[in-house]
C-alpha cells in the first residue's frame, strides 16, 4: 500500500445511492478504527455532477479519466446499461487488476464484463442482471460476494459491507476491515456474528465453479 491509498466509486448517471454512499462511508470509516491507514475514498464520474435513481444529486470529485492511477476502484449500480451502451463511459474507464484492486456491486458487474474483465472469471450480481450477464457469458455465482486476485464482485445492495471489507482487507488488512465493519454493524448481540460472516464471506473467497 503506498502512503495514502485512494479508492475511487465510479458513478454512473442515475447510480444506486446504496452502493456509492455505503462503500464510500465504510471505505473512508476505517481511518476511524487504524489512523494510520491512509485510505481515502472518492466518488469519480464521466461528468461534473451526477443525479441518483431517486433523484440525489451529487458533484464528482474527480473525473472518470483520472482513476488509472487509483489503488482500487469499485463500480457500482445503477445506470450501468445506458452508460456502457454510450460508450464513452467504458472508453474512459482504465482498469487493470495487475495492479488495482477493482471491486463491482450488482449491475457493476456488466461493466467489468464489458471490459474483458471477467472473460475468465465467475462472478455474482444481483437478480434483475443476472440473465444479463449470464448472456454475455459470465458465470453467476449464488452468493454475496467472490474474488480471485484483485478482481471481486458482489451482489445485492446491502452486499456494500462485503465488497469494502474485502478492499480495505486488500489495501491494509484484514484486522482493519473487521474492525471497520464492527463500527457500521447493527447494534446488539448479532454484531459480532455479523462482521464474522462478512469476514468468513471475503477470506479465501477464490471463485471456484
Amino acid at each position: 500500500m503506498t502512503a495514502t491509498a485512494r479508492v475511487v466509486v465510479v458513478a454512473c448517471e442515475g447510480f444506486n445511492e446504496l452502493d456509492l454512499f455505503a462503500n464510500l462511508h465504510i471505505i473512508n470509516r476505517v481511518g476511524r478504527v487504524r489512523p494510520d491507514a491512509g485510505v481515502v475514498a472518492e466518488v469519480a464520474a464521466a461528468t461534473e455532477t451526477v443525479t441518483s435513481m431517486y433523484g440525489v444529486r451529487i458533484a464528482a470529485q474527480r473525473r472518470l479519466e483520472a482513476i488509472g492511477d487509483a489503488d482500487a476502484v469499485v463500480v457500482g449500480s445503477g445506470g450501468t446499461l445506458a452508460a456502457i451502451e454510450g460508450g464513452a463511459f467504458a472508453s474512459g474507464l482504465r482498469l487493470d487488476p495487475r495492479h488495482q484492486v477493482v471491486g463491482s456491486q450488482c449491475s457493476g458487474a456488466l461493466v467489468l464484463a464489458r471490459l474483458g474483465l471477467l472473460d475468465h472469471q465467475p462472478a455474482c450480481t444481483d437478480d434483475t442482471t443476472r440473465p444479463q450477464l449470464e448472456a454475455a457469458g459470465v458465470t453467476v455465482l449464488d452468493r454475496p460476494f467472490a474474488a480471485r486476485g484483485n478482481l471481486g464482485t458482489a451482489g445485492g445492495c446491502l452486499a456494500s459491507a462485503y465488497l469494502s471489507a474485502w478492499i480495505i482487507s486488500r489495501l491494509v488488512d484484514p484486522t482493519a476491515a473487521a474492525d471497520t465493519l464492527a463500527t457500521v454493524a447493527p447494534v446488539g448481540h448479532d454484531r459480532a456474528a455479523y462482521v464474522a460472516e462478512v469476514m468468513e464471506a471475503i477470506t479465501g473467497t477464490e471463485a471456484v465453479v
